[in-house]
């Protein structure tokens, strides 16, 4: 399978009065023509600023991306022009944001923000953006589209605003869509609608998805591959069955035991993970997970694991082998 997007080393810093925020830390991964790589990690953890690095929109100042590259069809999207750049947003890479609220312009109905993109990146004219825009509202289940297409968003429920947002983001057809943390403020009901659109829309138009979320549960049934991410660093990626069955990192192992399994055999307790998480701007010299292993072993306090392949499909970062290792009982910040 070719590969649509590479990372390779992204680097992104926001320097403030208190000192540099190192939000993004040598990250690098691939993602495949048609294929659904889900991001996970807890707040903080750099998803956003992440996917925000690729489409550069990071705000400058404070943030700059500092260093990597970002190869969008063999193009380096961090060295292309603004203009270069802008023709490729809302066209080839489209964007689905958390709050459809705030990313959707009050004073401007539906039909006219769809009909933007349509207008600038496929050069129709209004009446033939109208008529598309339409039909991307009823390609995504909004009813009596014809006569909602002149409505405001606050007319708009919370799950119907977020149909809206992927019908804009769907409307140049675009190679790559990243959707971040799209269902958060929706009941799961909604969530579970949602996500079932978006397999839907993927399978018809042949597109590769970035979905960031917090919730394993939620992307275990969309995506084919999993990334994990803590302290603005990768500490694991696998396709995404290996990874709920035999996960490897201690911090994957602590969010796939927060969750409420209904395949266990017996009663499942669940396990949060105690402390905080590390500082971005004073970084630790080792593993940025140090703090709240229960694995940990004295290398790790001030080497920092690389991230190494494991097998044909996986990578891992870390310095212990979690079938095998003593899982202590002490508290997450008593030094070694």
């Amino acid at each position: 399978m070719a590969s649509l997007l590479e990372v390779k080393n992204l680097e992104t810093q926001f320097f403030t009065q208190d000192g540099v925020v190192k939000a993004i830390n040598n990250i690098s991964y691939t993602v495949n023509e048609g294929e659904t790589v889900g991001i996970v990690g807890e707040s903080g953890s750099g998803k956003s600023v992440g996917v925000m690095s690729l489409m550069r929109l990071i705000p400058n100042p404070p943030g700059k991306i500092v260093g990597g590259q970002v190869l969008f069809n063999g193009q380096d999207l961090l060295k292309v022009s603004e203009e270069e750049i802008r023709s490729i947003r809302g066209n080839k890479i489209a964007m689905i944001f958390q709050d459809p609220m705030t990313s959707l312009n009050p004073v401007l109905t539906v039909g006219q923000q769809i009909g933007e993109a349509l207008e600038l990146h496929l050069g129709m004219d209004k009446k033939q953006a109208k008529a598309r825009s339409i039909e991307l509202l009823e390609s995504v289940g909004i009813p009596s589209a014809a006569e909602r297409i002149d409505n405001y968003p606050h007319q708009f429920s919370g799950g119907m605003r977020q149909r809206v947002m992927i019908a804009m983001g769907l409307s140049c057809n675009p190679q790559l869509l990243i959707a971040d943390e799209p269902t958060t403020a929706l009941d799961v009901t909604i969530q579970a609608q949602i996500v079932d659109l978006v397999k839907r829309l993927r399978d018809e138009i042949g597109m590769a998805i970035i979905w960031i979320t917090h919730d394993l549960a939620l992307v275990a049934g969309l995506a084919h591959r999993m990334i994990v991410m803590y302290g603005g660093c990768i500490v694991e990626e696998a396709p995404v069955i290996e990874l709920y069955q035999h996960p490897l990192h201690p911090y994957t192992l602590g969010l796939l035991d927060s969750l409420p399994r209904l395949d266990a055999d017996r009663p499942h307790k669940l396990r949060s993970i105690e402390g905080m998480p590390p500082d971005l701007i004073n970084y630790p010299p080792g593993c940025p997970f140090y703090a709240r292993c229960n694995y940990r072993i004295e290398k790790c306090l001030n080497e920092m694991p690389p991230l190494e392949k494991i097998g044909l499909n996986r990578r891992l970062a870390c310095h212990i082998d979690v079938t095998t290792a003593k899982w202590t009982t002490e508290h997450p910040y008593q030094e070694v």
